[in-house]
């Protein structure tokens, strides 16, 4: 019995291991695709804060 629940939270890690690796991919990917925009995003808000900020 207690070989049993040793394999049903090591399969629940498992899963758990793999729904991580999906969400990083994820983000890698948004990243990857919209890392332009946001980097001038990113710098246009700098720019407005210098401006603000004698």
């Amino acid at each position: 019995m207690d070989s049993f629940f040793k394999k049903e939270i090591a399969q629940g890690l498992a899963e758990y291991a793999l729904i991580l690796v999906f969400i990083a991919l994820v983000v890698i990917l948004a990243l990857s695709l919209f890392g332009i925009n946001l980097e001038s995003l990113y710098n246009n808000a700098i720019s407005q804060i210098k401006a603000v900020i004698p």
